[in-house]
């Protein structure tokens, strides 16, 4: 069914990973979120929830959705799509059983718990390798597997600060602010699902598993990109310094009439071109090049403010694009998925929940094409499931005389609730 608001497709596809089968353990945000980047390129996740109460998420709010049968957390709802649900008590006898048959028959497990717990309950490193040989683990800890602190929990904001990003966010260096998203949770899922694929793919070469380990603390301190080397090459310790770039000039947000607006200007052409739209000396000392401006980006910010006063953000940025510099409005999010060209790249899907009906989730930053132009990238995706939605199917494959790398039952599980 093509979804409203988005183009016309003549053929759907399940994506790369079709025939792939993901065991997901995770809770909370990072792990799940690796396994919904899987299942969203076609990989088929089952994901296994302690019976009392599932996923910490499920429980995480407000806001929650009531229905008939219960709320729904939206947090659950952000990181859990394309999955089916299983209970398992992995202290229980039984429960042990059958997560040795699933991992038996997969290709992935994901896990997020503190380092050691897994091997506590007999899936040691050692044990899942004579279990399936070809099984690729994807481990996901707070601040790492070993090392002096190896052993601490993990939560977002904590390794946020941890690991300098808080340091860098604020409107000044002694206003400390987390990011608004748990982006430590969500680049540890991005990072753990290409370090998945890497696996998959050397075991093509080399017939076997093996484990993938990252870490929140690893994931941020990765992407510290050009701020990090600020202090390993350049000795500079960085500072948060608002909204505006600490190695470019003019590179920020800036007050006009009635708001703001975004402007990038990041060359010498640019700068001439913003300069003589909007009457500013490209003789001044201070202005001469990039240098100079960001030494004195207190007196730019204040002339490029009283330029842009007499002029509201529409006006503004159709000037900017006329003049073919970089510009642009901080929008809410209810403007972000009502904007077309976001709702053009997918970036909003729309679900049938088995109680809420039809909804409507962030989508997945990826898009495959042939040579031809076909696009195939995956557009049939099921809601994040209920608490132990899949039990009876599942277990009825697992006890099904089904080897290894056998398919789930025809489209029982994934069809249900498709768009």
């Amino acid at each position: 069914m093509t979804q409203p608001g988005f183009p016309d497709h003549k053929q759907h596809h399940e994506g790369p990973l079709v025939g792939k089968l993901v065991v997901d353990l995770s809770r909370a945000l990072a792990g799940p979120h690796a396994g919904m980047m899987l299942g969203d390129l076609g990989a088929r996740v089952i994901k296994v929830e302690n019976p009392d109460g599932g996923d910490d998420s499920r429980g995480w709010g407000p806001p929650f959705v009531d229905t008939p049968e219960g709320r729904e957390s939206t947090y659950f709802l952000s990181c859990n799509r394309n999955k089916e649900s299983i209970r398992l008590d992995l202290k229980a006898a039984d429960g042990k059983a059958a997560l040795r048959e699933l991992l038996r028959r997969a290709d992935v497990l994901v896990e997020n718990f503190r380092p050691g717990t897994l091997d506590r309950l007999g899936f040691d490193p050692k044990s899942l390798e004579e279990l399936n040989p070809r099984l690729v683990v994807l481990a996901i800890s707070g601040f790492g597997h070993d090392g002096p602190e190896g052993n601490r929990a993990g939560y977002d904001q904590i390794a946020q600060g941890e690991a300098g990003l808080m340091s860098l966010t604020g409107s000044g260096p002694g206003d400390p602010q987390r990011v608004g998203v748990p982006i430590g949770d969500v680049l540890a899922g991005i990072h753990g699902a290409y370090g998945v694929l890497a696996a998959l793919l050397e075991r093509e070469r080399t017939g076997r598993g093996q484990m993938v380990r990252t870490s929140l603390l690893s994931s941020i301190v990765s992407v510290l990109a050009f701020q990090g080397t600020r202090w390993t090459v350049g000795g500079e310790v960085p500072q948060a310094q608002g909204n505006h770039h600490p190695s470019i000039a003019p590179y920020g947000l800036f007050r006009c009439a009635g708001g703001s607006v975004q402007i990038a200007v990041g060359s010498e052409g640019l700068w001439r071109r913003f300069a003589e739209e909007f009457g500013l000396s490209v003789r001044d000392e201070r202005w001469r090049d990039n240098q100079s401006r960001v030494a004195h980006r207190a007196e730019l910010a204040e002339a490029i403010e009283a330029a842009f006063s007499e002029s509201d953000a529409e006006e503004l940025l159709a000037r900017l694009e006329a003049a073919g510099v970089p510009g642009g409005r901080v929008r809410s999010l209810d403007e972000v998925f009502g904007w077309e060209q976001a709702r053009s790249q997918h970036l909003a899907v729309e679900l049938e929940h088995p109680t809420l009906g039809r909804i409507e989730v962030p989508g997945s930053p990826l898009r495959f094409f042939q040579p031809d132009g076909t696009e195939t990238t995956r557009l049939r995706h099921t809601a994040p499931p209920r608490l132990g939605e899949h039990d009876d199917a599942v277990r009825a494959w697992l006890d099904s005389a089904g080897l290894p790398g056998d398919a789930l039952p025809g489209d029982a599980l994934i069809g249900s609730g498709a768009s």
